[in-house]
């Protein structure tokens, strides 16, 4: 750390503003902004908070005193960049991600009681995201998470620098939304990076992009804060569960390396980075992450000791003069033992959290049963008089349970405990461990095979009564004489590496799966269809897609709608598509029904108008897709072709909600986009 801060520093004195940075080309975008707000680049501003937060932390945790000053001058050189914008410009310029600046910018006035800094915290208020959701209206669907999530972190902040309540409100409100109604059952939330329609978790079970890491990487942060602010036990739980059903099952535990998501897709697999070759954004914060695991275990007020966590670890109370240390297997016991010092009598109460999941919390001190009243989801408090050497042990059954998925009737995972218990399907013929596991540079192979997974077809109760300890194993248990075609092992999420896996299973009657069998074999013959035949997808709104297919614009608007991304445009947008230079081709678009209102535009393949479309509200209320056939000239000899959607004068063009290149065949049929 010492080493790069040190040469961090040589780099800024070659900048007399207190520029730093490693962007490509960084002076000349961030000179753009400062002129216009119009950021021309890829996510400079999350790039430089991730450079200012490591140094802010170098000072903070490790005492780096070369690490502050260089932070500063980021500090002031960012306010240069922006205290010229109009609010109009700053708004333009916090469309695009900007990470935690709001919060680094606050940390600097906490350092140094600078004005300044709070003005430059300030001005990276989100206000087309924190109005509406300080005000209490959930409008996340379609956003991407992550973007987010370090934003509500900075508004946390600037309530503890500023008291006002919009910035208390926003925090909360926003955790809240995310918490209760956005997370998948392991703690995660999202599915490719965005949130989705909190109705419509079940559609999204079939997807390898689910739970990005740094998502629960920042709501964990977010988390901390808000229990420092107000603490709860509900936010200890959420804590918990997240961090060992998502955050310790992104690790491969003999490599280290990490994965992206956590894919809730029935016969799925991880997929971990590679040791030089796929530095995403989750290895950044998955480095990290698993540093942090004695972050939260305790806190402290002014008398209260809180205990939140059962993980081996030791804390000194410095005011009290208290230390404590605790000793645990857990989970794979359900015990935990703690031991106190203390070289003069300290009283204090310590309060331990009886978890949601137990039913029962036992709390012994120096061997003796102590009764603390205490509930399921609530604190057993301890108050005495301390002194060195007094033990306290708590006991605290685990029990298999089931689980709902968010706003599902039938979908539920397996737990024990917090645990999320998995399938364990091993690896098939067709597979290969590499495939699976560190040779992905992507974040998902797309080629494997798909991989039918057993079912339950029996009742909630039943399916508890045939599942039992597995023989040889911790924390592993086995179905018996109830899975078909076959039973299955189960294991924690965290402790699966390697091979193929299910988390969610579907509960109902023998005659309701008959019926869904039915519609479910329906639905994947049409979708397996139109995979086999497809060469690319282009997701129009979603960013990582548009830089994938070289997106140009003139006069051009996305967002989201309805789980889905959208772009149009008064002039045209174009991207690059995959296509086959022997073979004929189709281009498929998926458009929302009800569009209407001059939406006329042509369809172009490299500069040659193949259709013109209109949109005049012939679908109400769904998605449609339309097949044009790509003229055999223009994509003969070629392996890619650029589309573009341009808008007839006065008219405009799309919006465009996906689009895929196709082998071409007269007898497919085209299922409707949903």
């Amino acid at each position: 750390m010492d080493y790069i801060v040190s040469d961090l520093a040589i780099c800024q004195s070659q900048s007399a503003d207190g520029y730093l940075s490693g962007i490509p080309d960084g002076k000349r975008i961030f000179a753009k902004i400062a002129a216009t707000g119009v950021v021309d680049g890829w996510v400079p501003w999350y790039t430089q908070h991730k450079v200012m937060a490591g140094l802010r932390d170098s000072y903070r945790y490790a005492g780096n005193t070369e690490a502050k000053p260089i932070f500063l001058k980021m500090c002031d050189w960012a306010d240069n960049i922006t205290k010229g914008l109009t609010s109009d410009q700053v708004a333009v310029m916090l469309d695009t991600e900007h990470g935690g600046m709001a919060e680094v910018a606050g940390d600097a006035y906490a350092m140094t009681a600078d004005p300044r800094y709070l003005v430059l915290a300030r001005r990276f208020t989100h206000h087309e995201l924190l109005d509406p959701i300080a005000a209490g209206h959930d409008i996340l669907t379609g956003y991407h998470s992550n973007t987010q999530i370090p934003k509500f972190i900075g508004y946390g902040r600037l309530y503890e620098l500023t008291g006002e309540q919009q910035y208390r409100d926003g925090s909360q409100n926003f955790y809240d939304d995310v918490v209760n109604r956005r997370s998948f059952n392991i703690g995660g939330n999202g599915d490719g990076e965005h949130f989705f329609d909190p109705a419509h978790f079940e559609q999204h079970l079939i997807s390898d992009a689910t739970s990005e890491s740094c998502s629960t990487y920042n709501m964990l942060k977010l988390t901390r804060l808000l229990f420092q602010r107000s603490p709860t036990v509900d936010q200890a739980e959420y804590y918990e569960r997240a961090l060992y059903n998502n955050i310790l099952a992104s690790q491969e535990h003999t490599s280290g390396l990490m994965s992206y998501f956590s894919p809730t897709r029935p016969g799925h697999y991880k997929v971990y980075g590679t040791p030089e070759d796929s530095f995403w954004c989750c290895t950044g914060t998955g480095m990290e992450n698993h540093s942090k695991y004695g972050d939260s275990i305790y806190f402290h007020d002014n008398d209260t000791l809180y205990v939140n966590l059962f993980i081996p670890s030791s804390v000194r109370w410095a005011d009290k003069g208290l230390s404590v240390n605790q000793e645990t297997r857990f989970p794979e016991e359900n015990v935990s033992r703690f031991t106190l010092t203390t070289k003069h009598p300290v009283s204090a109460t310590i309060k331990l959290r009886h978890p949601k999941w137990a039913k029962s919390f036992t709390v012994l001190v120096n061997g003796k049963s102590i009764k603390t009243n205490s509930a399921p989801g609530s604190y057993a408090a301890v108050t005495r008089d301390w002194r060195s050497g007094d033990k306290i042990v708590v006991k605290m059954p685990m029990e298999l349970s089931l689980e709902p998925l968010p706003n599902s009737t039938q979908y539920q995972v397996i737990k024990y405990g917090p645990l999320i218990l998995v399938a364990a399907l091993g690896v098939d013929a067709g597979d290969s461990i590499e495939d699976i596991s560190t040779s992905q540079v992507g974040h998902s192979k797309g080629d494997m095979p798909e991989r039918e997974v057993p079912k339950f077809k029996v009742s909630a109760v039943e399916l508890l009564s045939k599942i039992k300890p597995a023989s040889g194993l911790p924390l592993a248990w086995q179905t018996h004489d109830v899975g078909q075609p076959n039973d299955v092992t189960l294991v924690p999420y965290y402790a699966l590496h390697h091979q193929r896996y299910n988390m969610y299973w579907r509960i109902m009657s023998a005659d309701e799966w008959k019926k869904d069998d039915a519609r479910i074999a329906a639905e994947e013959k049409a979708r397996a269809e139109m995979d086999a035949r497809s060469l690319d997808s282009f997701n129009p709104g979603e960013q990582q897609s548009e830089v994938d297919h070289n997106l140009q614009t003139l006069d051009s608007n996305s967002g989201p709608y309805n789980d889905m991304h959208w772009r149009d445009a008064r002039g045209w947008f174009s991207y690059d598509m995959k296509v086959s230079p022997t073979e004929p081709v189709d281009l498929l678009c998926t458009y929302w029904g009800s569009d209407a209102n001059g939406r006329i535009f042509d369809i172009l393949v490299d500069n040659t108008v193949i259709a013109t479309q209109s949109l005049d509200a012939t679908k109400p209320g769904k998605f449609f897709d339309v097949v044009y056939t790509i003229p055999a000239a223009l994509t003969k000899g070629k392996q890619k072709v650029t589309v573009m959607l341009r808008a007839k004068p006065g008219m405009l063009a799309g919006g465009l909600f996906g689009s895929r290149t196709m082998m071409h065949t007269m007898a497919a049929t085209i299922p409707t986009a949903v």
